[in-house]
């Protein structure tokens, strides 16, 4: 299965939205759906979208509660990982909804996910480069 997916990945960067005096800094984000509109130039969430996709691994409790400030961003899909368990959130109705697929990658199952995560814990770079190339990012 290969989608030929562009990507750019931001990494942890905080994502401060004036409007909501408030910001959030996730361990990774992703432009995918609009990765064409942010090619090549550096991200400015006033006059950009925002990312397409937030993962946070979130070990410690926060007081945030980052489905809504997600949410109110915008952000269309949210992945939390708490070292157990991965829940996918899908915003709809500017409301996360939890769901078992990633709309962004519907035909991999979570077992592939934690089959990364695992195999992340002895090779990092490998695992990410197996991820990838299953799901068909140029790298």
């Amino acid at each position: 299965m290969k989608w030929g997916l562009k990507i750019k990945t931001l990494g942890s960067m905080t994502l401060n939205y004036p409007e909501l005096d408030r910001g959030a800094e996730p361990d990774n984000c992703y432009y995918i759906q609009n990765q064409s509109k942010v090619a090549g130039k550096k991200i400015d969430l006033t006059q950009d979208p925002p990312p397409d996709l937030v993962v946070e691994v979130d070990i410690t409790h926060t007081d945030i509660n980052k489905l809504n400030l997600y949410a109110s961003m915008g952000i269309s899909e949210f992945w939390r990982y708490d070292g157990e368990v991965l829940l996918i959130y899908q915003l709809q109705n500017k409301k996360y909804v939890e769901v078992e697929t990633s709309p962004t990658f519907p035909k991999i199952e979570k077992a592939t996910f934690y089959e990364f995560i695992e195999q992340s814990k002895l090779d990092e770079v490998e695992a990410e480069k197996k991820l990838r190339a299953d799901l068909g990012f140029r790298l």
